[in-house]
């Protein structure tokens, strides 16, 4: 950023969406997103055993492996699924605020509390670079992850379809 534009900016450093962004992408579960994408699979693939480790006992509670084998693998695969949901979702709602920041032609933030908050107008020049970053970092970040919540909801959809049909 120019330096000029950083002496007058009277947003607190920690709540400028640049400085925001940096920490969202050097953060432990965010910086998934940003992996390549053998490594993000890896990741995403290593939440859904665990998940699976959870959801499988809870099947087994319901439908003994002997007498139901298909509603069990159906419930604990929709089960597995539904938790590297939350996580993901947890992932892309953290980018999607900070697209929305970065975005905005606005920083709102707070001086010192809760009781004095402040709206500070972006110079051109700032605006232009966080809406690059938006269109060349964050966007593909949030449509990957778009796409593999679609998959784990044609997963859940699948499974729940074989569970009607079969079960």
């Amino acid at each position: 950023m120019n330096e000029s534009t950083v002496d007058f900016c009277p947003v607190p450093r920690e709540q400028q969406p640049i400085h925001e962004y940096e920490q969202l992408k050097d953060s432990w579960l965010f910086d998934w997103a940003t992996l390549e994408l053998v490594k993000y699979s890896r990741k995403i693939a290593w939440v859904g055993f665990w998940s699976w480790l959870i959801a499988a006992p809870l099947a087994m509670s319901s439908f003994t492996p002997a007498h139901y084998p298909l509603k069990l693998a159906t419930s604990s695969i929709a089960g597995a699924c539904i938790l590297v949901v939350l996580v993901l979702s947890r992932i892309y709602l953290g980018w999607l605020y900070i697209k929305d920041r970065l975005k905005s032609d606005r920083i709102f933030y707070e001086e010192s509390g809760w009781y004095d908050g402040q709206t500070w107008l972006k110079p051109t020049a700032m605006l232009n670079r966080d809406r690059l970053i938006v269109s060349y970092e964050i966007e593909p970040i949030l449509l990957r992850l778009q796409k593999t919540l679609g998959l784990l909801a044609g997963l859940i959809g699948l499974s729940s379809l074989t569970w009607l049909i079969f079960g």
